[in-house]
């Protein structure tokens, strides 16, 4: 059951490989997504557009106030974005690595 729970999915392009735990820690810290998000860097070409400037400071703004209300937001907050702690090759190696010595074991002990 674990094994399945932390299992790395296949992300679609441009969506990050999660698991299922990873996927519901997100959505537990945040499931009605009320949560600001911090707004992508600015590029070259925003540079002179003031009405984009004044949006974006006003979303970085609006993010900051609410990471500094509580430890519990900030808690939320990072639970959000979490992300999985290895590559997704790697992670399912490991996984795998851990599902054989696991019968190995089990098997040993039985004998």
């Amino acid at each position: 059951m674990l094994v399945v729970l932390f299992w790395p999915a296949q992300g679609q392009q441009g969506e990050p490989d999660r698991s299922l735990a990873i996927k519901t820690v997100n959505w537990l810290a945040d499931p009605m997504r009320t949560l600001p998000r911090l707004p992508a860097t600015l590029s070259f070409d925003d540079e002179d557009d003031v009405v984009a400037i004044t949006a974006h400071d006003a979303q970085e703004a609006e993010y900051e106030r609410v990471y500094a209300s509580s430890a519990f937001v900030r808690l939320r907050i990072h639970g959000r974005d979490l992300q999985e702690p290895l590559d997704a090759s790697t992670e399912r190696q490991l996984l795998s690595a851990v599902v054989v010595l696991g019968a190995l074991l089990i098997w040993r002990l039985s004998a």
